[in-house]
């Protein structure tokens, strides 16, 4: 076996270094266990046993940790995952690592301070900072809703827009409004909380509620866009899969003056009811596949779609939605045979 000289690294704060490290050297853990090398601290040195690729790599990922924590960003075992999958990327994409750490897609909002987590996160936040509309689409756990809300808000409290509308189609698996008990809000509320937890992470229940009841900040149903010109806000469709044509197109020409369009979904998770043709019954086309066709190329409309391996969730999360996605490909591919 081959013998490949450590690389070294000089640290010039012992605190910072071991906040790197990690509580009993956790953070190193993981970069071991993922990277296949073998990391050694000594005073203010740390040396990287390994093939010099994957050595490289880990040096790459302790450097931009190091350059986080002396940002004053606190550093968790969640952001060394996003670390090595930032640098896994930078390795296929050309994407450099200082792009990632500038700050440049850093959102800010009165509670976070949320830095990109993966390569598509990095691309689809330049995407929200720059563009008029846009789409981020993929499996669950990508963070593209959460991501999309965090942007509108950090638009409305830098006062760039005068309201931020969220809406969702109103269609869930199996489960109708008409069946939920209470009043129409109380029926609504529950159906949006995924929202909900974005804008309590991002502003706080205290003032995104008030900003709620003086009209900042409306949650609507999707039928209630219609015949509306919206000016000076963020509108942001989520779970668009769940929309027929019409109400995407509907939707998107809402936009007024000084407005902004996110939407967010999963067009492998569609919930739209098939339809009775001339033939049987037929799944039935949803909106937002629609529009990634209809739009995709077009002037200051950018499409971010994610991948499998952009979960940004726990682990599990990851192998899940991998295990789903390759089962239905090889269904696919029985029914093609």
């Amino acid at each position: 076996m081959t013998e490949h000289a450590p690389l070294q690294l000089t640290f010039s704060s012992n605190q910072l270094l071991q906040d790197l490290c990690g509580r009993h050297d956790a953070h190193l853990q993981l970069i071991e266990d993922n990277l296949g090398v073998q990391l050694v601290t000594r005073g203010n040195q740390l040396a990287i046993f390994g093939p010099p690729p994957q050595a490289g790599q880990a040096k790459q990922v302790l450097e931009d940790l190091y350059e986080l924590l002396k940002n004053g960003v606190a550093i968790s075992p969640s952001q060394v995952e996003a670390a090595l999958r930032l640098t896994d990327g930078v390795l296929d994409t050309n994407l450099r690592s200082t792009d990632l750490l500038s700050g440049s897609t850093t959102i800010v909002t009165p509670q976070l301070k949320i830095l990109p987590r993966s390569v598509t996160q990095h691309r689809y936040v330049a995407a929200l900072q720059a563009n008029t509309l846009v789409f981020g689409t993929g499996p669950a756990g990508t963070g593209k809703t959460y991501l999309a809300v965090a942007q509108a808000v950090s638009l409305l409290v830098s006062r760039q827009v005068s309201r931020l509308i969220l809406t969702r189609p109103v269609l869930e698996a199996g489960e109708r409004l008409g069946f939920l008990p209470g009043t129409f809000e109380e029926k609504i509320d529950p159906y949006l909380r995924p929202l909900f937890d974005a804008l309590d992470d991002t502003l706080g229940r205290d003032r995104w509620v008030k900003m709620r009841e003086t009209g900042q900040i409306e949650i609507a149903p999707l039928a209630y866009m219609r015949g509306r010109t919206i000016k000076d806000s963020v509108m942001l469709l989520d779970e668009a899969q769940n929309t027929t044509p019409v109400q995407m197109k509907m939707f998107l020409t809402r936009l007024g003056e000084n407005s902004r369009v996110f939407v967010t979904g999963d067009p492998a998770q569609s919930d739209l009811p098939p339809l009775r043709g001339p033939h049987g019954w037929a799944p039935q086309v949803s909106g937002l596949k629609d529009a990634l066709e209809t739009l995709d190329g077009l002037r200051d409309i950018e499409i971010v779609r994610f991948r499998e391996s952009d979960v940004v969730r726990h682990p599990l999360v990851s192998t899940i939605v991998t295990a789903y996605a390759e089962r239905e490909r090889q269904l696919n591919f029985k029914l093609d045979e």
